[in-house]
């Protein structure tokens, strides 16, 4: 130590003094530095590691080994070689010897790649046999061979849960998913059956493992499988593969139900839920209405009750499935008028539930029911020209509109006002389009209601008239209330003056052409009246409201 004050000597590095954080203002959270980005290897170093070739080598050689094993079957089929037993029994005896292999490669380290690949392939083989024994040669009942292939498929996965192996458990359940079809020779109900063995047994490795890649190569094939078989068949009433599409959806969504109760943002699981209902729906599509519609309805009903049940991204993926069921149940049951009406009264319930629950899925849902009823109202159940022309409609057609422009203005006041509320949309004065829009089908559907009411009261050209003379009164009416309210609501000020413009658009554009006689000039006087109250009341109502500003505190 030198003493103070002594003079260091020539080229001495005085030592950097230590970083010091500044210190945060008072009320500010303390600043951390940001961790390092964790940096991800690319493919090129992983194939470049020692051993890499070695492993890549040895699952690509059981892969091959498989595929050719299935191949010698199918050829001993087609060629006639041996006799169906004795391809079972060397089959099986070829699945044990490489599963036998594997378990003596383990015991050395240096060994346990190809280990997992020999293990791997023979239980693929194994349950390969096990399918050939019951569905070409009819050694086996179904429910047996099941079972046989369950417990394959679930030895398979406790020996690579015993040897703590991801890729093995993989590796097990995509060998009998991806060769199944070529035993059964196609897609077939049986086939969906054997794929949801393979599923099953993998509820234990779920519940105790997160293993994201074995869960998808178990729930993606019966889900692709049972589509596909639909389509094969393409026929009505096959309930085998009705049983086996309502199956797939069951085993899909309560596997799914289970994994996300455990880790509720697991991708694997959450796919499976959101497309366990496809086939069933899809199944759906070739039955009769009623048994269409039972089925469609049923899943709705299942995938609602999860809904309730789940919270988060399960919840939402869930209510949404649900919909699109029973979106499928609604078009399948209800055609005409009654399927336009009630896709909008579905509509206006979702929005009242994503208000009632605040959630926004539910609101999306009620958009996309309000779409696709008004698109089918304004093509078909309540034209523009049922507005613009005087036709002679029928009692019953009128009515039917009249419903219909009903549960279109009710849906076009009850969406943007749940969005605003929801946080989803802003005010009229800082989002003007999605107001307009709204506010412009509000009208379509009050004048529908106005119109077709008038000329259910006065039948003929007389109710038209009478109709078209409300319709601008009541514009005008309403303008002037939303005007008195609106004082100090700029919301409320801004629809009652766009409200004020249509009805002079109206009387411009319309009312002076196709109005004729005495309607035309009650309108005029009506419409001019009102027009002119409205204009003095608000005048007085803005210089009153202004007059205590003015005096100041």
């Amino acid at each position: 130590m030198g003493q103070v004050g002594q003079t260091p000597p020539p080229g001495y590095a005085w030592p950097s003094p230590p970083m010091v954080q500044p210190m945060p203002a008072m009320g500010q959270p303390p600043r951390w530095p940001a961790p390092a980005p964790v940096r991800r290897e690319s493919l090129g170093e992983k194939l470049g590691k020692e051993g890499a070739g070695s492993r890549l080598l040895a699952w690509i050689g059981g892969a091959v080994t498989l595929l050719g094993i299935v191949l010698l079957l199918v050829l001993a089929i087609q060629r006639g070689w041996l006799g169906p037993l004795p391809r079972v029994l060397v089959g099986a005896g070829f699945g044990l010897a490489l599963v036998a292999v594997g378990l003596r490669l383990h015991r050395d380290p240096a060994g346990r790649t190809g280990a997992f690949a020999l293990a791997a392939t023979g239980i693929a083989v194994l349950y390969l046999d096990t399918i050939a024994a019951t569905t070409l040669y009819e050694y086996l009942p179904v429910v047996v061979g099941l079972g046989v292939a369950l417990a394959i498929v679930v030895g398979g996965l406790r020996l690579a849960t015993h040897w703590d192996s991801a890729l093995l458990g993989t590796a097990v359940v995509l060998g009998c998913a991806v060769c199944a079809p070529l035993i059964t020779q196609g897609f077939t109900p049986t086939l969906v059956t054997f794929l949801l063995a393979v599923q099953l047994a993998t509820t234990p490795v779920q519940l105790g493992k997160e293993w994201t890649p074995m869960v998808w190569g178990a729930g993606i094939p019966p889900l692709l499988a049972s589509a596909a078989s639909t389509f094969a068949l393409a026929k009505p009433g096959s309930w085998t593969n009705t049983a086996a599409a309502v199956g797939a959806g069951v085993v899909g969504v309560g596997l799914a139900v289970l994994a996300t109760r455990r880790r509720p943002a697991d991708p694997a699981a959450l796919t499976l839920l959101a497309l366990a209902a496809a086939p069933t729906l899809i199944a759906a599509l070739f039955l009769p209405k009623s048994q269409a519609v039972l089925l469609a309805a049923g899943a709705a009903v299942v995938l609602l009750g999860v809904c309730v049940a789940l919270r988060g991204t399960a919840g939402q993926l869930a209510g949404i499935a649900a919909m699109v069921a029973a979106f499928q149940a609604t078009v399948t049951q209800f055609d005409g008028t009654a399927r336009t009406a009630v896709l909008l009264a579905e509509a206006l319930l979702l929005t009242l539930v994503a208000w009632r629950v605040r959630k926004d899925f539910a609101l999306a849902g009620g958009l996309a029911f309000a779409v696709v009823g008004g698109l089918l109202a304004w093509s078909t159940d309540f034209p523009p020209t049922m507005i613009a022309e005087f036709r002679p409609w029928t009692s019953g057609r009128l009515a039917g509109a009249c419903l219909v422009a009903a549960l279109i203005l009710a849906v076009s006041v009850a969406l943007p006002w749940t969005a605003a509320r929801l946080g989803k949309l802003g005010a009229p004065g800082t989002t003007m389009p999605p107001w307009v829009f709204a506010g412009f089908l509000a009208l379509y559907g009050a004048a529908g209601v106005v119109l077709t009411a008038s000329l259910l009261v006065f039948p003929g050209r007389t109710g038209f008239l009478v109709g078209h003379v409300l319709i601008t009164v009541s514009w005008t009416a309403a303008a002037l209330v939303l005007l008195v309210r609106g004082i100090n609501v700029p919301a409320l000020r801004i629809i009652g003056l766009v409200l004020v413009g249509a009805a002079v658009v109206k009387l411009i554009l319309f009312d002076l052409s196709a109005l004729d006689g005495m309607a035309r000039v009650a309108v005029f006087l009506c419409a001019g009246l009102i027009l002119l109250a409205a204009g003095t009341r608000y005048a007085r109502l803005v210089a009153a409201a202004a007059r205590p500003q003015e005096q100041g505190p």
